[in-house]
């Protein structure tokens, strides 16, 4: 706003760098069990590969584009490259110390060891080459490098072994490299071991560095060293007004794999001029690489073998049925009362049920939802397309932009418009961001509509480990407008009445959340509390982070709970000294948004889809849904306090400490996912407790 002056933020990929680093120092906690700290590994290096297929191929875009564009920018492209860079260098030396120094140590003495190929006994070496006669010769593809005569193509996140080699005939030395068909197999080879409850394992790498000298018959091997390549994998298609987008995104789907190199991933033990010479081949510069260590596609170690073991991986927490709705009629238990469901605590079962429910159920005449993201096996596109076999309308807007989820979404709206689902997609320059469905039901001769609103997709996989909040409701206040936001979405005719409990993006979202944040900042004015507490998943809006800004300056008091991006900055002396920030990374993935604004007392609490990002208020159909049931609100509120007290998972978000564990605010230890747990157990058994604090006053 006009008003406000300061524009002192992060910038919002560096701020995303802080957030993965947090998942690396899940990696390096030792209280957390080995294999949960390999897992921790194997995210940090799915996360980073994706920042550089989207963020950064986004920013060498921008180099390329001419200075017109770039003085519009805050910071330059090279100037923005150059400290991502510096901190992923950073980054990666300290993953590989791990790697090399606690994970293959602590391996160890568990019995499961990593073998390179020079650690092979003389029967493990016949068998590593029994195997790669027998699985990876047709599929290692060696090439010979010519400087500018041969340019073989790399393909995007596969993985090579760049080898120097020497022409025993000519004494000459030439270069080549061979793909590690790592896409196309297990990348973690089980050996036969001499001694009793040891496991030892080696890598499809290391199995080929073994064999390289049968790929090059004449040639003396000098060295062997891995590499990566990833390429840009934006679509550039949200601001596509016209044509036909469908058409669009296949086309483009189709480039996906071919794209500009966004970065060439080596090992840092490389010489110089090994690396000098495959640049040339390449066609890449300095910026484009970044080093690490032996081994490259970590996320691989998602599929580590375990062996059984379960001192090294973490308690189970099984998801606790949701009694009150799984296996009852849902349609009852809805209309009377809402319902809250915290998933991955409670089972995703209830969801589920309620689609097949409203597909078999004869009062049942009208089902819609809009599909982000969805499992690839889902039983509620079963649901879906068995509610049209028994005579029922079903709608489904399927956003086609949904990044890598782009080519899913195709083929499941292809086969529900096979199965007569009326299937609508993507409107040229929205996201339709917004978790929601509504069933309509003749009940005592009138429609009534249930909807279920949520700040996750409807994915059954990703319910087990994203932490999300829905609501099931019959409450007309809601119902009536989300009817009419689904009305929106098929027909593209503007509402002729406004939204008045539903905030919803493109409709006045944005305007309504500033309005909410005006009203705390005149209270606190006037001598009254002023209170905000918002979680979510990013907060990068520079209107929005001014607005909290001004709210802190005028002494209302803020607490942010942000997973990732927050490119605000907490603690600044007379900017942001009443704001506090933690941001908290475990065993789920925090996804949730949640926000609540003080109201002298009232509350107006939220659920939303919607993070505090400019894409998400600006350019998306986003739904913040008020929550007015008082044992919902009431859950929301002991789920928040449980998290703002975490002094075992929490890191600080702040100017001066970032990332430090935020560990002095109580004596005893308590880790939230851990609590929350346990708390909705005991809700699970109709647990309450009158004497708890109120949580805005206690915090």
């Amino acid at each position: 706003m006009a008003d406000i002056k300061e524009n002192i933020t992060i910038h919002r990929d560096l701020s995303w760098l802080d957030f993965n680093y947090r998942v690396l120092q899940e990696a390096k906690d030792p209280s957390n069990p080995l294999f949960e700290r390999i897992k921790f590994m194997a995210i940090y290096s799915s996360n980073l590969d994706e920042f550089f297929r989207v963020r950064v191929a986004n920013h060498r875009n921008l180099m390329r584009a001419g200075k017109k564009t770039q003085k519009e920018l805050d910071i330059t492209p090279e100037e923005i490259l150059n400290k991502i860079l510096a901190k992923v260098n950073s980054q990666q030396e300290e993953i590989s110390k791990i790697f090399e120094k606690q994970f293959i140590k602590e391996l160890n003495q568990y019995g499961i060891k990593i073998l390179r190929r020079l650690d092979l006994n003389q029967e493990q070496k016949i068998y590593v080459e029994d195997f790669f006669n027998e699985n990876l010769q047709p599929f290692v593809q060696p090439v010979l490098l010519v400087e500018d005569k041969i340019k073989p193509f790399l393909t995007n996140g596969s993985l090579y072994l760049a080898i120097h080699l020497k022409d025993k005939t000519k004494d000459r030395n030439n270069y080549a490299i061979v793909k590690i068909p790592s896409d196309q197999m297990d990348r973690f080879v089980l050996l036969p071991s001499s001694e009793e409850n040891i496991h030892e394992l080696i890598l499809l790498d290391d199995i080929v560095r073994h064999s390289v000298k049968w790929i090059f018959p004449g040639y003396e091997i000098i060295d062997t060293y891995s590499i990566k390549l990833t390429r840009d994998a934006e679509l550039y298609i949200d601001d596509e007004y016209s044509g036909d987008l469908i058409m669009k995104i296949k086309k483009s789907l189709n480039k996906r794999q071919v794209g500009p190199a966004s970065r060439l991933v080596y090992d840092r033990d490389m010489n110089k001029s090994f690396l000098k010479y495959l640049m040339k081949v390449f066609d890449l510069s300095e910026i484009d690489l970044l080093p690490e260590g032996r081994y490259h596609n970590n996320f691989d170690f998602f599929k580590f073998p375990r062996f059984g073991s379960n001192q090294l991986s973490n308690i189970p927490f099984p998801a606790l049925p949701y009694d009150e709705l799984e296996n009852q009629n849902l349609f009852d238990k809805i209309t009377e009362k809402d319902h809250i469901l915290h998933v991955p605590y409670q089972s995703y079962e209830s969801v589920i049920q309620f689609f097949e429910q409203a597909a078999k159920d004869p009062d049942v005449t009208h089902i819609k939802i809009v599909q982000y993201r969805v499992a690839k096996v889902s039983r509620i596109m079963n649901a879906l397309i068995e509610a049209v076999r028994l005579g029922k309308h079903v709608s489904a807007f399927i956003e086609v932009k949904a990044r890598f989820d782009e080519e899913a979404n195709l083929i499941w709206g292809e086969r529900l418009e096979q199965a007569g689902v009326n299937v609508h997609y993507s409107i040229p320059g929205i996201k339709v961001h917004a978790k929601m469905t509504i069933v309509r039901r003749m009940e005592d001769n009138k429609p009534n509509i249930y909807a279920y609103m949520s700040t996750g997709n409807f994915h059954e996989d990703t319910a087990k480990i994203y932490s999300d909040i829905s609501i099931f409701t019959k409450d007309q206040r809601i119902t009536n407008e989300v009817t009419r936001l689904f009305s929106f979405l098929e027909t593209q005719k503007m509402p002729t009445q406004s939204f008045e409990h539903l905030l919803v993006g493109k409709f006045g979202m944005k305007e309504k959340l500033i309005s909410l944040i005006k009203k705390e900042i005149s209270n606190a004015k006037s001598g009254k509390k002023g209170m905000i507490l918002l979680k979510m998943n990013s907060l990068q809006d520079q209107e929005m982070i001014n607005q909290l800004y001004a709210a802190s300056k005028a002494g209302v008091e803020i607490k942010l709970i942000i997973r990732g991006i927050c490119s605000l900055l907490p603690g600044i002396p007379g900017l942001s000294e009443n704001i506090e920030a933690i941001s908290i990374v475990d065993r789920f993935l925090e996804h949730a948004r949640i926000f609540i604004f003080y109201n002298k007392g009232k509350r107006d609490i939220f659920i939303s889809s919607a993070d505090w990002m400019t894409r998400n208020l600006d350019y998306r159909i986003e739904t913040v849904v008020p929550i007015y049931d008082s044992v919902c609100r009431d859950v929301i509120l002991d789920l928040i306090r449980i998290q703002l007290n975490d002094n075992v998972k929490a890191r600080k978000i702040h100017y001066k400490e970032n990332n430090t564990y935020r560990t002095n605010i109580n004596d005893l230890a308590i880790r939230s996912q851990t609590e929350t747990y346990y708390y909705m157990k005991r809700l699970k058994e109709k647990y309450s407790d009158p004497n708890e604090e109120d949580l805005i006053d206690s915090n």
